[in-house]
């Protein structure tokens, strides 16, 4: 899952995009609405969290823009404005849900997940398949032929990316800014020792190798019928 973040207060913005990214989701950073808006309208994501107090433009404005232009985005707002007329004004500028800080992290993501799970009647995927293999976004479960795999929160993005490619090379770079939010090479093993890891617990013991190496370009993951 691809969120982006607009709050202006620098540590709980960092707190909440590490929390996310230590269970394998990627997360943007905007610390005030013109970049949040930039950023929404630019690329694309599955969830905008925004405060409504925010520097050069507020969030409740940022909301009503993005809808203006039809961005339909799930945006959850959170805000110290905890009043009844608070919470209603937000969801009537056309937010998704509204919570009041402070707030645990746990509900953070439950609530995340439950505005996932309502994109998921309008095609949104919330489950990927190759062959036997199965990998379900919201509880974050693989299986193969039935069988569960235990995954580290990167392998998971890292099966992620390539099944949302699937039949397709996926290059070290495409790994590094997906998976790793590098932007640059590190000239680390890095990609290697979890390619190698992810396909110990993918393949061995199954029929059929999924995870391919495609020698001087990258790595595939298919089907064996494909």
């Amino acid at each position: 899952m691809r969120l982006l973040i607009v709050e202006d207060d620098r540590d709980a913005a960092d707190y909440i995009a590490r929390a996310f990214r230590e269970v394998g989701h990627v997360a943007d950073q905007a610390p005030d609405g013109e970049e949040g808006l930039a950023f929404a309208l630019d690329r694309q994501y599955d969830v905008v969290i925004i405060d409504r107090m925010l520097p050069k433009r507020d969030g409740l404005s940022v909301i009503g823009e993005l809808r203006a232009k039809g961005i339909e985005t799930p945006v959850l707002i959170l805000s110290a404005l905890g009043q009844v007329d608070d919470r209603v004004k937000g969801l009537k500028a056309g937010g998704d849900d509204y919570l009041t800080k402070p707030y645990a992290f746990v509900e953070l993501l439950a609530r995340i997940d439950a505005l996932m799970r309502r994109r998921s009647p309008v095609g949104v995927k919330t489950r990927l398949e190759v062959g036997d293999l199965e990998l379900d976004l919201l509880t974050r479960a693989a299986t193969r032929s039935g069988q569960e795999i235990e995954l580290q929160p990167r392998e998971f993005r890292l099966l992620e990316y390539l099944m949302r490619h699937a039949g397709q090379v996926v290059t070290r770079t495409m790994l590094l800014e997906s998976v790793w939010e590098y932007h640059f090479d590190p000239q680390t093993n890095v990609i290697d020792v979890h390619i190698s890891r992810l396909r110990a617990k993918i393949d061995k013991g199954f029929e059929g190798q999924l995870l391919h190496t495609v020698r001087g370009a990258g790595y595939m993951i298919r089907s064996q019928a494909a």
